[in-house]
């Protein structure tokens, strides 16, 4: 053998041993839904140095602070607890008794992590070096960002922020009060991810919107899914519609609902959902209600999400899921 003929042998040999290494390094997990014991809606999730780490509002209908669990295999969940926020520490003179709710968790250019939740019916930013703290208000005034009279005929609740291939983050936020007549706001943030420009809010609410708005883009097409319906009755869905950029115009997509209520009833209510993406597989984690009471206990579940091949969003079967983890 000549000493390309090695060079070229080594080489080969390098590339094998690098992917069965990574090959090897994957785990397979099966999720059975509930993915945690406990009452819990409004999920987000981060993923930071191999750790999930899960944000949820405590039922029911909200605590005085967030439930939090972390997991390095989706599986087994640990529960902790996080100082930032709580009802008495963002409470404002606009706010309301609602307590705190609906959690959003990303991690930003600047490597920090920065929350959105919505406490007294208006949205608040918190800010941290770690997903499990500690947190603070990253409004040094410590006020909230979107205060909850911003505009009065409609709910100030539910924040999403959607981070653009170009950098550009955006925030997205609405609902409607007393169930009916959601609509929902976006604007521009600047890179401190705590301001911007009032002017520059939009209403870009798409068809059949109540409220939860998130973002996913997906082959330069953006996808705006969110919840329509009631939270506390087998009514509650989730819907999408597509856009060019992030502001719309909103095109319903054709199978749109595409989570409800299942006809054998395991899953009953399914909706304020966010979604993630592990080695190439889409998921979408949400909570569903556990009776139709008025006290209103809700768990959270995950499944695939997945599209055909002309773009359109399948249709989500509820089953739980196959994880593969590296």
């Amino acid at each position: 053998m000549n000493q390309k003929s090695i060079y070229n042998f080594t080489v080969i040999l390098i590339m094998v041993v690098i992917l069965f290494g990574c090959q090897q390094k994957r785990t397979t997990i099966v999720i059975n839904n509930p993915v945690a014991d406990g009452h819990f809606a409004d999920p987000s999730i981060v993923k930071h140095q191999g750790v999930f780490y899960m944000y949820a509002t405590k039922d029911p209908w909200g605590g005085e602070d967030l439930a939090v669990m972390q997991s390095s295999d989706f599986k087994n969940w640990e529960q902790g607890r996080i100082q930032w926020p709580t009802k008495t520490l963002c409470t404002s003179p606009t706010s309301n008794e609602s307590r705190v709710w609906a959690p959003s968790v990303i991690q930003a250019a600047d490597q920090k992590f920065y929350m959105y939740v919505s406490v007294g019916s208006e949205i608040w930013v918190g800010v941290s070096k770690h997903p499990l703290g500690p947190w603070k208000n990253a409004k040094p005034d410590n006020t909230p960002l979107i205060k909850g009279n911003m505009f009065p005929e409609y709910h100030m609740i539910d924040a999403e922020v959607f981070i653009d291939d170009d950098g550009q983050v955006y925030l997205y936020w609405g609902s409607g009060l007393n169930w009916v007549n959601g609509h929902c706001f976006v604007v521009k943030l600047k890179e401190d991810m705590i301001s911007f420009n009032e002017e520059d809010i939009r209403d870009i609410t798409p068809p059949n919107f109540f409220e939860a708005p998130f973002m996913l883009k997906k082959n330069n097409r953006y996808y705006l899914m969110y919840s329509d319906g009631k939270c506390t009755t087998e009514t509650y869905k989730v819907r999408y519609a597509i856009g060019e950029g992030p502001y719309g115009p909103w095109v319903e997509g054709d199978n749109s609902p595409i989570l409800t209520t299942s006809e054998d009833k395991t899953t009953r209510g399914p909706g304020h959902h966010t979604v993630f993406e592990e080695n190439g597989q889409y998921y979408i984690l949400y909570h569903r209600i556990k009776d139709n009471t008025a006290a209103l206990y809700r768990e959270l579940a995950v499944d695939s999400l997945n599209f055909s091949d002309d773009g359109m969003m399948n249709k989500v079967k509820p089953s739980g899921v196959v994880l593969s983890l590296k």
